[in-house]
């Protein structure tokens, strides 16, 4: 049988990379005396994805596994972390007084934590004695699982996005991780900061601690691939580090946003500027173009200098008598200058453009005046550099 990865889909190795029986069932709801007769050990079968990398259980989750289950308390040293780890957070992420929901925050242990920060901190937790006891605490919170996308957040005073996020030892629960994170996503407002923590598996396999894998676990993160699940769930991953005595993988991460090229539309538009200024000291059909690479063929077209040009020439035998695709100008051989037709070469001929410019002037001297493209610039009469 064919197994596939819960996160990518992708095919899992067929040899597990580990098999462990008579083991837990699970690490919580743990038997009592009338329920011992129907607690039984299970086996553990742990894969690795062929794509992604994810080292994952083929066990199917425990039944419990929406819900955040912590120990009572946290111990003085855990709390002095937290507190100064989501006081830096905020800090250095502008969220002081602004809305950040915690996934899965179980009752309320960290999420008081986050309050205390100085954000404006809600929560979202499935299991409902909990989401009641934090709420009797004047917690914030919501009850529900982020299934994916698809999930809405909804109640009085529930922020329409959220400017940052916290999941705490929790996405290595959820078989559809990469769905939570989805659904993470499209409740946070552009830009938005986020806390993401799993067990380390790289201090596990250093440790040798073999005793780590429990049914409630159903992933096991190295650096890189819980570096790789969040980029490919929406997020800029800007820093991931062993936490707690390495113990711990905590990424800190932001919204993914769509990269911002209108730089590059006001240097088409400047360039356009210097190629006009250039043409105009030269009549129509007295110019020709060195270089029929696709660089030059895009800008032949994005400046719109195709009337200008008599010809294209490019040193490539398998290139010369054809035409420029969009803008249909000749490609002729460069031994065509002898015949007279042009008072002006403008090189574009990408990182060879020095040579051709001292083929040039090799051949012809200072016959043609010339151009080329340096960077961002359209340079006049450069020299060749040596």
């Amino acid at each position: 049988m064919s197994l596939a990865c819960r996160l990518c889909d992708q095919p899992l190795f067929p040899d597990p990379l580990l098999c462990q029986h008579h083991m837990p069932a699970a690490a919580q709801e743990l038997p009592t005396a009338a329920t011992l007769s129907a607690d039984g050990g299970v086996s553990l079968a742990l894969h690795q994805c062929s794509a992604c990398g994810v080292v994952q259980l083929t066990n199917p989750p425990v039944p419990y596994y929406r819900d955040v289950i912590r120990a009572a308390g946290l111990s003085a040293e855990m709390r002095a972390f937290r507190l100064q780890q989501f006081g830096a957070w905020v800090a250095g992420h502008d969220l002081a007084g602004k809305p950040v929901l915690e996934v899965g925050c179980g009752q309320g242990e960290y999420l008081a934590l986050l309050r205390e920060a100085g954000v404006d901190a809600w929560g979202l937790e499935h299991r409902a004695a909990s989401v009641a006891h934090c709420q009797t605490q004047g917690l914030q919170v919501l009850q529900g699982f982020m299934e994916g996308p698809e999930t809405r957040l909804a109640g009085p005073g529930v922020p329409g996005h959220f400017d940052g996020f916290a999941i705490l030892n929790f996405l290595e629960h959820i078989p559809a991780a990469h769905r939570t994170l989805a659904g993470i996503a499209a409740h946070l407002s552009p830009g938005a900061s986020g806390l993401v923590e799993v067990p380390n598996f790289d201090m596990i396999l250093k440790a040798g601690l073999f005793a780590e894998f429990i049914p409630d676990h159903l992933h096991y993160f190295t650096q890189a691939t819980l570096t790789g699940l969040l980029e490919r769930s929406g997020f800029e991953v800007l820093e991931c580090r062993p936490e707690w005595h390495d113990y711990v993988l905590s990424a800190t991460v932001r919204k993914r946003q769509p990269l911002d090229l209108s730089r590059l539309n006001q240097r088409q538009h400047a360039l356009a500027d210097e190629f006009r200024r250039f043409l105009a000291g030269f009549a129509p059909g007295r110019v020709a173009i060195w270089g029929a690479g696709h660089q030059a063929l895009a800008l032949i077209s994005l400046m719109g200098i195709a009337p200008h040009i008599r010809y294209v020439l490019d040193s490539a035998p398998f290139k010369q008598g054809r035409y420029t695709p969009a803008t249909h100008l000749p490609i002729v051989p460069p031994e065509r200058l002898a015949e007279g037709e042009v008072d002006a070469v403008i090189v574009l001929a990408a990182s060879y453009s020095d040579e051709v410019l001292r083929t040039l002037r090799a051949r012809h001297g200072s016959r043609f005046r010339t151009a080329a493209l340096r960077g961002e610039h359209l340079i006049c009469d450069p020299e060749p550099q040596p």
